[in-house]
């Protein structure tokens, strides 16, 4: 390989979507470090509040989630690879699987919000789920918008828009996959650790 044809194999390389897109994502990666940090800071502080609060949780909810979101992001994934390939009718499909899975995801976490509820545990019970709820409520309404982009790209991708320029196919991706790589780092954090 010659300097020129690596200099063209650099230059063919680029983050996919729009850079807006990203700045967006590194926006919202920094609040979550922000909780992530907190959480674990106050955990050390507080172990046996957050020991006993753990052991409440849903464990089995969380990995449903974890599972329902990685699922979502394969579809995701698949779709991306489909409308590279220009079969936009089959990305559509794996669109609407990777939304399926995502209400999934929100059916689970609701259910588990209100089985919280009847035990009489809120936002005020203690420091532990005034956390565990700001963190996951927060990234509850990040699967929400993430699911309106998949239903925006879904309708997009149905009338035939990325045939040319993907671009806004990708950024709407990479959002998504960053709403599943965040519940992969909060599952652990929150249920397992």
């Amino acid at each position: 390989m010659n300097n020129t044809q690596a200099l063209t194999m650099h230059e063919d390389k680029k983050l996919p979507g729009d850079l807006a897109m990203w700045f967006f994502i590194l926006a919202e990666l920094t609040v979550f470090a922000i909780f992530f940090i907190s959480f674990a800071v106050t955990e050390q502080l507080n172990s046996d509040m957050f020991n006993q609060g753990k052991a409440q949780l849903h464990p089995i909810a969380g990995l449903l989630n974890t599972l329902a979101l990685i699922t979502s992001s394969f579809f995701v994934a698949l779709a991306l690879n489909t409308v590279h390939q220009g079969h936009s009718k089959i990305s559509v499909k794996w669109l609407i699987t990777a939304l399926v899975f995502a209400v999934l995801y929100l059916v689970v976490k609701m259910w588990e919000y209100q089985s919280l509820f009847r035990l009489g545990i809120n936002l005020e019970t203690n420091t532990f789920f005034t956390l565990y709820f700001l963190i996951t409520a927060f990234h509850f309404l990040h699967v929400i918008l993430g699911m309106i982009i998949l239903s925006y790209i879904t309708i997009r991708t149905y009338k035939g828009a990325y045939r040319d320029n993907i671009s806004g196919f990708e950024a709407g991706a990479s959002y998504w996959h960053m709403v599943d790589l965040l519940w992969i780092i909060l599952f652990p954090l929150i249920y397992v650790i």
